[in-house]
């Protein structure tokens, strides 16, 4: 009967022993994966920053150029009361029958 029971011992032992090491070959895959994903968040990062900086510099060349444009505007004189006279003064002293201009 000891002997019995010793065959069932190693063979549980055995069996033990079995799942250790392939529990430890796969915590080491898992470890390894780990890693590798942690140097796939660094380089997404490291390019995220990238796109946020090139972000807020193309921002700021918006707005710097958005001001420019305001600063053209005002600067230039409205035209429409000018094309008011020019059409009043057109149907005032055109002659009938003549072709119209074409704009």
């Amino acid at each position: 009967m000891k002997k019995f029971l010793k065959w069932i011992l190693g063979f549980f032992a055995l069996v033990g022993g079995t799942a250790a090491i392939i529990s430890t070959q796969k915590k080491k895959e898992h470890d390894k994966k780990v890693k590798e994903n942690e140097e796939k968040i660094k380089k997404v990062q490291v390019k995220t920053t990238q796109v946020q900086q090139q972000k807020s510099e193309t921002k700021k060349a918006i707005n710097q150029q958005k001001k420019k444009v305001a600063k053209a505007k005002t600067q230039v004189k409205n035209t429409g009361n000018a094309k008011k006279v020019t059409q009043n003064f057109e149907k005032k002293y055109r002659k009938p029958g003549r072709p119209k201009k074409q704009s």
